[in-house]
């Protein structure tokens, strides 16, 4: 065992935990690049097959309302996962690198300058758990990675078992293995981290026929139609009707297979791509647990299960993961494990931050004081529905100040605004009667025929009708309120 505890400390921590000599471990799963649409529990007409994914939602509890807060550069994986680990808001962690224009970070008082110190593994090791590590490298925070005390981290997104998502589950293997023979009885907390389905989605070849796709690499020409592949998302349009503020990023204009198409045939078939490696993922969840419950973990194990931010890829005419519409502003969060009722449901109203602290509150772990998330163990017990009302969502990764979002009740605005092009909307949605926050783009026949979806009339960007001129206003407040509150430094300008 590598961090022994003093018979004291151990008597206290679990005297004030409340839990037996037996503390829980942890696995912490986490894809990356998956929108929570993806997958049957959210939307039960995919066709995406996760059924050791499925079992851990039947098994536990789904949440609805998971979001990432945000990103200030084009690699949203960056700041999600610095979130993940510190437990810290979008504004209030390190490396947002922007010359000339960074006075958040550059503020000690807002950015501890010893962050990785009170990061997920660190504060682990200090309480007496065995960590362990896999996922990619990079995009990430690498001096808290460093703290696990075991590392095997690679960039994976091949379509073999030794370029793949094996790999990843191999080394949790490998480690538990490890454990089991020299009878470690240290409570463990694994980040188990996926480079899939992030592109390039080689998917493995029988995957990929499952699905209708290919590996798309000819840039001449389109991908073959295929009955197999998925069809086109219900908010699928072939291009984003105005300027976005970063409608050239690498995501919308270089993921290899895609490219800038947009068509029906390209679309699909990277659907079919991410669906097989979605799949593969699923297929390696399931080879970890059985091993778990083989050596008699599994029951004292909290299995969550996400991702770092969510995807469009084809939604609403965008590929990527830079924008802050449901499909990529929300995440899939699942978690089963001791004191979860099955078959659970709740919203949550969560962010990715407020991981570390959920998960120092069911181990019984003081929380780092540097960390601004919330716990939200009461609302994976069923004692409580969410954990805030209002919801904040930053992109800025392009031109300045980008895009903002805000969340509360049934009500959602967006806003954009481009300091490069002029460029300026605002969007206000109802959730509620427009879930998949249709346009008005949407009701053109055309893309009804090639989505499926018949959009009902009032599902449309209500930001210029008049009957919901007061809504408009009060979330419009409510987003200024929010930027001001969280230290964005960026504001709008007055134009509508």
């Amino acid at each position: 065992m590598k961090y022994l505890l003093t018979t004291c400390f151990a008597f206290l921590l679990i005297s004030n935990s409340g839990f037996a000599a037996k503390r829980p471990n942890i696995l912490f799963i986490v894809a990356d690049d998956q929108s929570p649409f993806d997958l049957k529990t959210y939307d039960p007409n995919s066709p995406l097959d996760t059924p050791v994914i499925d079992s851990l939602a039947a098994g536990g509890i789904v949440l609805d309302g998971a979001h990432q807060m945000g990103a200030w550069c084009g690699g949203v994986c960056t700041p999600s996962r610095h979130m993940i680990m510190s437990g810290r808001t979008v504004w209030h962690i390190p490396d947002k690198k922007e010359p000339g224009r960074n006075p958040v970070s550059a503020d000690p008082k807002k950015v501890p300058r010893d962050l990785a110190n009170h990061t997920m593994a660190a504060v682990f090791n200090a309480a007496g758990y065995d960590t362990m590590r896999t996922c990619k490298n990079g995009n990430s925070f690498a001096a808290a990675n460093k703290k696990f005390t075991v590392v095997h981290d690679a960039v994976k997104r091949g379509g073999t078992d030794e370029t793949g998502s094996a790999w990843h589950a191999k080394q949790v293997l490998d480690y538990l293995n490890q454990r089991e023979t020299s009878k470690d009885a240290d409570p463990f907390l694994i980040y188990f981290g996926f480079s899939h389905p992030h592109d390039t989605r080689d998917g493995k070849p029988k995957l990929l026929a499952k699905y209708g796709a290919v590996n798309h690499k000819n840039k001449k020409n389109l991908p073959a139609a295929h009955p197999k592949q998925p069809r086109l998302p219900a908010s699928y349009l072939p291009a984003h009707p105005f300027d976005n503020t970063d409608m050239n990023v690498r995501d919308e204009v270089g993921v290899k297979g895609v490219w800038k198409n947009r068509d029906e045939n390209t679309i699909r078939n990277e659907l079919g791509r991410e669906f097989a490696c979605s799949e593969n993922i699923d297929i390696q969840i399931g080879r970890v647990l059985e091993k778990l419950k083989a050596m008699g973990e599994l029951d004292n194990t909290y299995i969550i299960y996400t991702a770092d931010h969510g995807m469009a890829i084809g939604r609403h005419g965008l590929q990527g993961k830079q924008n802050l519409y449901e499909h990529t502003f929300r995440v899939p969060f699942i978690v089963k494990g001791p004191g979860i009722k099955p078959g659970s449901r709740a919203p949550g109203n969560i962010y990715l931050l407020d991981v570390l602290p959920t998960l120092c509150d069911l181990a019984g772990v003081t929380p780092p004081k540097t960390s601004e998330g919330l716990s939200f163990k009461k609302v994976l017990e069923g004692k409580q529905a969410t954990v805030r009302d209002i919801l904040y969502g930053v992109y800025c990764g392009g031109a300045k100040p980008g895009m903002r979002c805000v969340k509360k009740g049934d009500w959602k605005l967006i806003r954009y605004e481009s300091e490069k092009t002029g460029a300026t909307e605002t969007q206000l949605f109802n959730l509620a009667e427009n879930p998949d926050e249709l346009l008005i783009q949407h009701h053109d026949p055309k893309i009804v025929a090639l989505s499926g979806t018949k959009p009902k009339p009032g599902q449309v960007n209500l930001a210029t009708d008049p009957a919901h001129a007061e809504k408009l206003k009060e979330m419009q407040k409510l987003l200024q309120e929010e930027m001001h509150r969280h230290d964005d430094p960026f504001t709008f300008s007055s134009k509508k």
